[in-house]
């Protein structure tokens, strides 16, 4: 855990100085003033003693941690998102090396202090090297949005406010490299103005900027050889941890192997001292991970048999804390964080695409009994469809049906539960609580009305179809779960207040509307539903009737 905390509190350091480092370059669509006047407030805080001290030991320290991790890995096989992050951090060193070398390397080494006005002539003087230098900034601010990214996506607020925080992410490279653009213009035609024959001569490799070195340090360092030490000792440390890595797979493999039996799969043999989540993946076997197998998300949970669970070494802080979020039983593990010794069977208890809010239910396999908003949906006349058009016809309508319906559970904060072929299942509140649910709820069934009266706009001009649907709501007590196979089990609910919600969405066609709500459903999320006409439903197998209401025009809802 204090290594994942210095990793973040050095990433943010650096992101930092890198977020401002773009910020000082996009001031040059104001004016070449404000842009170096800027840069040497930015000197001033990144080269002062602490500033220093700083931005030096975050570097370094974010630097080995990396290596750390890359060394720790048991398998190079990971999901995109991992191998994107990883390979733009290995490329930053190749790439900003000579920048980082001839502006702050030299200032540390002899005191050279190197203007914007410098750097950005150096550049444009030279295609491949300014080509180098913004192909450097775009990857380290890449590599540093994908890593807050998959660090912020674990936390409720984020979801909320991504689209906001990709407009920033998108807009900060972009105005960098157009004012970088902007002020080589300018630089450039008053450089060719006042000297047309030494224009181009800017080179941090003989150090010979506008400014020169201090007297005395002609003999000092260059940025061509400081940089020349950096990337060979790069490339030394990570040749390194590639050895140690297929000298520790040479030891691991000495040592002993274990195997995993899975559910519905062959068993799966791997070399003692990595981890369960590592050995999945190196055998080709999909694993729920979402933090990337930190021991932050929960997702990779296990329930392990009682054999294998009794050789286990205990939980350790990381490990426990995670479980303990969740409430789980004595026998769930996370995949990520054991490191079995002996063979053991284990039975996963997320599916493979789990998601952030996923990792945040509570317990095991077992599952509780929770109030929630259940919705059921269903296409109208799909058997017609698919006896008037061409299977793949049919199959395109589908996919465009379950595309804006997904996209409308998404936006309301619902949780796809069950696929019935022409249908689906979702479950609201899970999270935010019941009386937000039912919300949610109803506003689900209007976004997914809405969506699909801008699809049928679409569908009627490219096949002349017009599609209708029916979707009911019901709220109660269900138990909530994974359930289904042992190797893709979902998240899912059963109970008599499902039935009812099925039920409910069935009664569309007999009152002729897209939607029915139950009172308990409306009440709960605190809507007048006066409006609406009022029904007592008959359900299969209850004595009692349901009163519900009829919407004919989801859009009249008072939200």
């Amino acid at each position: 855990m204090f290594i994942r905390r210095l990793r973040l509190i050095t990433g943010l350091i650096l992101a930092t100085y890198v977020l401002l480092h773009l910020l000082n370059l996009a001031l040059g669509l104001l004016s070449l003033d404000a842009m170096e006047a800027a840069r040497r407030v930015h000197h001033a805080v990144w080269t002062g003693p602490v500033g220093a001290a700083t931005l030096l030991t975050a570097l370094l320290t974010h630097f080995f941690l990396a290596l750390w991790a890359l060394f720790r890995r048991s398998t190079l096989r990971m999901p995109a998102w991992e191998a994107t992050q990883l390979w733009l951090g290995l490329l930053i060193p190749p790439l900003l090396a000579l920048h980082a070398a001839g502006t702050m390397g030299m200032f540390m080494a002899v005191g050279q202090v190197v203007s914007y006005r410098d750097v950005i002539l150096f550049y444009w003087a030279d295609p491949w090297g300014m080509a180098r230098q913004l192909s450097g900034l775009v990857v380290a601010w890449l590599h540093m949005c994908v890593g807050l990214h998959f660090w912020l996506r674990l936390y409720p607020w984020y979801g909320r406010t991504a689209p906001a925080l990709l407009v920033v992410a998108s807009l900060v490279p972009v105005l960098a490299l157009v004012g970088f653009n902007q002020a080589g213009q300018t630089y450039s035609r008053q450089a060719a103005a006042q000297a047309p024959d030494s224009y181009g001569d800017y080179d941090f490799g003989d150090g010979a900027g506008k400014q020169a070195a201090p007297a005395g340090n002609e003999a000092g360092p260059t940025a061509e050889t400081m940089t020349r030490t950096v990337l060979w000792t790069y490339a030394g440390l990570l040749a390194a941890v590639l050895l140690a890595r297929w000298l520790r797979r040479l030891y691991r493999n000495r040592r002993g192997r274990f195997r995993i039996h899975l559910p519905d799969r062959r068993p799966v043999t791997a070399p003692v001292g990595i981890t369960l989540l590592d050995a999945l993946r190196q055998a080709g076997i999909p694993h729920a991970s979402v933090c990337g197998g930190r021991g932050r998300c929960s997702t990779c949970r296990v329930r392990v048999d009682a054999d294998g669970l009794h050789a286990l070494t205990p939980p350790r802080a990381i490990e426990r804390t995670a479980l303990d979020r969740i409430g789980a039983p004595a026998n769930v593990r996370l995949a990520c964080q054991i490191r079995p010794r002996r063979d053991l069977a284990a039975t996963p208890l997320l599916p493979v695409d789990a998601t952030v809010a996923m990792g945040r239910r509570r317990g095991g396999v077992d599952g509780s009994e929770q109030p929630v908003a259940v919705m059921f949906v269903d296409l109208r006349e799909s058997t017609k469809m698919a006896e008037t058009y061409m299977a793949y016809d049919t199959v395109f309508i589908l996919n465009r049906f379950f595309t804006e319906i997904t996209q409308a559970l998404e936006e309301t904060g619902g949780h796809y539960a069950q696929f019935t072929g022409d249908g689906l299942m979702a479950l609201y509140g899970l999270d935010l609580g019941f009386e937000t649910g039912c919300r949610q709820a109803v506003t689900g069934a209007v976004r997914m009305c809405e969506r699909l009266e801008e699809l049928n706009g679409q569908l009627r001009g490219e096949l002349g179809v017009t599609l209708r649907i029916g979707i009911g709501i019901h709220a109660g007590e269900a138990i909530v779960g994974t359930m289904g196979p042992p190797a893709s089990p979902l998240l899912s609910a059963v109970g008599d207040n499902v039935n009812v919600a099925a039920r409910l969405e069935a009664l569309t066609k007999e009152f002729g509307c897209p939607l029915v709500v139950s009172a308990a459903a409306a009440a709960a999320a605190g809507l007048d539903m006066a409006a609406f006409p009022r029904h007592d439903a008959e359900i299969r197998g209850r004595v009692e009737t349901i009163p519900v209401h009829a919407v004919t025009d989801p859009a009249a809802i008072p939200l």
